[in-house]
């Protein structure tokens, strides 16, 4: 019976070991770092501790059941590594001889060796034992983890009102983590909003939204710093408002605003999270500048009013919004940690009556007026100025 070094030494002999030097040089070469897959099977407090920068993490405790969520395509080239080699060697024969993965190599020396070379070492922010507690259900899962919750923790969401659409997505992203709300919203606490605006309650009647919302948010997760921002959205201070965020939920109720917020997300290259509802429907779609279509290019021109009557002449289903609101916000979480496939280039419908979800796709407009330019083109005189989006909206523009 081997001991176990010498099985070690023998699985060593069967798999393909990659030097510290070769390494940095792939990931550090032109076009190529893209090619090589960096995995660290070490456990969380190794990986704490630190680890080489653009790494992901599987331990190997867990290497069976989540490689393939992490490194889906078995062709890639995949560098494993531990703190001396020995783990990372092991993970690579069963990768190669168990799961079929082609081209696999492991780290000589571990993390070790890469130090003693003195190459860098990236150490992550940590969570405090309350956060890690907080946030725990987001942090054993593999495609969030602790990664997932930093960035949504040093993410900046701006809600584009605080009313049906606004108060679930500004509940469910204080939950999540995200750092910094921003929300717009120039309305007051009406007691017709109490049926579906769910971030209001009775004793705040009269109360700005804005201060209203603030306090559900910090009754969630008093940590949430909230700008608030009670002015109307207009051309004149769009682009100071949205600036800096990095992503737009929009629960705008109006035309004029949305074209408005769709030139100035474009040209500021912020994606916009969109979604509307009447009565028993709601649709949604993500607006990427320079991934897919904008808003201009699923609609060129706006309905005509009679065709898009608003909530308070139609009416609305009270839950719907939270269904709607709530889809936003998945899709905010998924474009800030950079998982799963955004709404981008489809619309999504729902029909509460029927319960069914219908997908359509959205082209991108090459003659679009708007993202069809480069941003990089447009001045900074030119920046700042806006179409008459009234007129435009009323079809005398």
């Amino acid at each position: 019976m081997p001991s176990g070094q010498e099985l070690i030494q023998k699985v060593k002999q069967q798999i393909r070991e990659i030097e510290p030097t070769d390494l940095h040089s792939a990931l550090h070469a032109n076009g190529a770092g893209d090619e090589v897959v960096v995995v660290d099977v070490r456990e969380q407090d190794e990986w704490d501790a630190g680890h080489i920068p653009g790494a992901l993490h599987v331990p190997r405790s867990h290497l069976e059941s989540r490689i393939e969520q992490v490194v889906p395509d078995r062709s890639k080239r995949v560098v494993l590594y531990c703190a001396s080699g020995n783990r990372s060697a092991l993970a690579a024969r069963t990768l190669e001889q168990d799961l079929g993965y082609e081209r696999v190599e492991s780290l000589r020396g571990g993390i070790t060796l890469w130090k003693d070379r003195g190459y860098e070492v990236q150490v992550p922010r940590r969570l405090t034992p309350e956060q890690r507690e907080r946030y725990s259900r987001h942090i054993i899962i593999p495609e969030v983890g602790l990664e997932g919750q930093m960035k949504l923790l040093d993410s900046k969401v701006l809600l584009l009102g605080a009313g049906g659409l606004g108060s679930p997505a500004a509940l469910y992203l204080a939950a999540a983590g995200v750092g910094t709300l921003g929300i717009v919203d120039n309305d007051v606490v009406d007691r017709s909003n109490l049926q579906r605006q769910v971030a209001h309650a009775e004793e705040r009647l009269g109360m700005p939204k804005v201060d209203s919302a603030e306090i559900a948010v910090k009754q969630i997760n008093p940590d949430v710093k909230v700008e608030k921002y009670p002015v109307r959205l207009g051309p004149d201070n769009i682009l100071d408002i949205i600036s800096g965020y990095d992503v737009v939920v929009d629960g705008l109720d109006n035309f004029p605003t949305r074209y408005l917020l769709n030139d100035a997300s474009v040209r500021l290259g912020i994606p916009v999270v969109s979604a509307s509802i009447l009565a028993f429907e709601g649709q949604l779609s993500v607006f990427a500048p320079g991934r897919g279509p904008c808003y201009r290019c699923l609609y060129p021109t706006p309905p005509p009013p009679e065709l898009a009557p608003s909530c308070g002449a139609a009416g609305v289903l009270g839950v719907l919004p939270g269904v709607m609101g709530l889809l936003q916000s998945v899709e905010v979480i998924k474009l800030i940690v950079g998982i799963g496939e955004p709404l981008i280039g489809r619309l999504l419908l729902y029909d509460a009556l029927a319960a069914s979800f219908t997908e359509l796709k959205v082209r991108r407009d090459p003659d679009c007026p708007i993202c069809s330019r480069d941003p990089a083109s447009i001045s900074a005189e030119e920046m700042g100025k806006f179409p008459d989006y009234e007129a435009f909206c009323a079809g005398v523009a």
